[in-house]
């Protein structure tokens, strides 16, 4: 080798590993190698002696002991899915949200992501099993959208588990159930059940209980009066919540134990599943003392031509003060910033209350002629407001239309309903198709300006006279000229939510429209790119209906 300084042989160097590492580091310059002197062959040396240590290490190395392999997944019994949807499912799961152009515009192709839920809930009702070279990208969306994950993970079935355990980004999969996967224990199997509920996470407790009060309420409720005087009250406050499921006149007594809880939000929850239960004394308690609070008055006269006349009218007197009784009731005492202690008390009570308890208290009228009374002293707001919340509580259908009113009412909602929020409440206790004949009237009369909430309560697909008021209102609203994108969360559920069948209908609002001198500037051309896209995200939804149909693909016989 020439140069002046010859370099060092690489085994006569000496030193550890670490120090090789420092030296290359910091460079030859600063650091010179052990065993070796600083010059031109310094890097060289060391590059050598690195050389020599890394055999020699590995030289050194003893063979470990194998890993054991994870146990194989358990076998999934359902049918695979036919050809052609597995084929969808691997298109709907690689589709990514397009970045968005300066106009702020969608194409004019379906958004596949947001048909991923519907598809899920189809592929859960024909019971078909995930393809396992999917579970990967299932799992991965699952993991960035929360509301995918019960259906993902039922279709996924026990291999997500499986994957889960060797996964950690696919963690809230194993949270998902208790045990971290593993299956639930039956009815029969009660050391596993008094095991898991004794010794198992909250979280695996929390999923126990509500699996045991879906299939016995009983025993549920049982299970958890075992440990309920031990349990935290953040605990409490959720096992408590799980009664809502199966609620019954049964779990009265212990209800009424909890309205003793020390903790004012287990005693709250106590009081509202109470007054829940119409039977129950707490409903009658608070029967009694809402009713002296309301009243029909006939002195009330309006002149006219005739002379006077007597016209009943509601009047309240609100509680001047909130006893210990009531606050043990479920009562709060303290009102919010800016509310009035009387009516914060009398709205608690009234909500409360049994609905059926009024037609006896107020002359044996019917909910509707109870709402059209007048009610005295500016006290309608309050007194609907708190019948709406009770309608909603106790599931109460001739309460809540009434209530909601007529949809073609003045101000887009009856006496009671005191927002669209409200509305959409009150509409979830009645069945699929009076909600979407009542909201298909309701656009007929006031619009889609106000209807997005009311729609989202109603069935999928949307009935054939709600489908028709919504097209109906776009088509009115497009040949207007309105400003386009002020509709574009109404289109999107359209897309999601119109029966496939309505495509055909469609086909004459694909044209770009003229437009007229009042029209947003580029208003027809959205609107036909909205509709173009709407009708092919109806055909998709059919195309895709009809390959989960499809004879699925059977495995080959061993």
């Amino acid at each position: 080798m020439n140069g002046s300084s010859a370099s060092a042989p690489a085994g006569s160097l000496s030193g550890s590993w670490e120090e090789l590492v420092t030296a290359a580091l910091l460079g030859t310059e600063r650091r010179t190698p052990p065993g070796c002197p600083p010059g031109r062959q310094a890097p060289v040396a060391l590059l050598d002696a690195a050389a020599v240590e890394t055999v020699r290490r590995r030289a050194g190395l003893r063979p470990a002991r194998a890993a054991t392999r994870p146990e194989p997944a358990a076998e999934d019994p359902r049918p695979p899915l036919p050809p052609a949807a597995a084929r969808r499912l691997a298109l709907l799961l690689a589709d990514r949200p397009g970045t968005p152009g300066g106009s702020g515009r969608r194409s004019t192709a379906p958004d596949l992501m947001e048909l991923l839920p519907q598809w899920l809930a189809a592929a859960n009702a024909h019971g078909f099993a995930a393809p396992a070279q999917t579970l990967p990208a299932l799992l991965d969306a699952a993991r960035g959208r929360t509301d995918l994950r019960p259906a993902a993970l039922a279709f996924a079935g026990p291999r997500a588990l499986w994957l889960a355990r060797l996964n950690t980004d696919w963690r809230f999969a194993r949270r998902s159930a208790p045990g971290g996967g593993a299956s639930l224990p039956g009815m029969e199997e009660t050391d596993r059940i008094q095991r898991l509920w004794q010794e198992g996470l909250f979280a695996e407790r929390v999923s126990l209980l509500a699996a045991i009060r879906g299939r016995e309420p009983a025993a549920a409720r049982e299970l958890l009066e075992t440990t309920w005087p031990t349990e935290r009250a953040e605990d409490r406050l959720m096992f408590l919540d799980s009664l809502r499921t199966g609620l019954c006149a049964e779990d009265e007594p212990f209800l009424e134990r909890a309205l003793a809880d020390r903790s004012r939000n287990v005693r709250a929850t106590a009081a509202e599943l109470l007054s829940a239960l119409p039977e129950s004394a707490l409903a009658a308690r608070m029967s009694v003392r809402a009713g002296a609070c309301v009243a029909v008055d006939h002195t009330n006269s309006a002149g006219g031509k005739g002379g006077t006349r007597s016209r009943p009218t509601l009047v309240v007197e609100a509680p001047h003060e909130c006893d210990a009784g009531m606050e043990r009731d479920g009562v709060v005492a303290k009102a919010p910033a800016g509310r009035g202690e009387r009516s914060w008390w009398l709205g608690q009570l009234v909500e409360a209350a049994p609905l059926g308890s009024w037609s006896g208290r107020l002359g044996g009228r019917t909910p509707e002629e109870i709402v059209a009374l007048p009610v005295a002293d500016d006290w309608q707001g309050e007194l609907h407001a708190a019948w709406c919340r009770a309608a909603v509580r106790q599931r109460d259908a001739d309460w809540s239309r009434a209530l909601l009113g007529k949809p073609s009412t003045p101000e887009a909602g009856g006496p009671g309903a005191v927002s669209l929020a409200e509305r959409a409440k009150l509409l979830a206790t009645l069945d699929y198709a009076e909600r979407a004949e009542w909201v298909a009237g309701f656009i007929a009369t006031h619009g889609l300006s106000e209807a997005f909430q009311l729609l989202g309560v109603c069935a999928v697909p949307w009935a054939e006279p709600l489908g028709r008021a919504v097209v109906d209102a776009l088509n009115i609203a497009r040949d207007a000229g309105s400003y386009p994108w002020s509709f574009s969360g109404v289109m999107g559920l359209a897309e999601r939510c119109l029966d496939p069948s309505e495509a055909g209908r469609l086909d004459g609002l694909l044209a770009i429209p003229d437009e007229g001198e009042d029209a947003s500037p580029g208003a027809g051309s959205y609107w036909a790119e909205a509709f173009q896209r709407l009708v092919g995200t109806l055909r998709l939804r059919a195309t895709m209906a009809e390959e989960l149909r499809a004879e699925p693909l059977r495995s080959p016989s061993p």
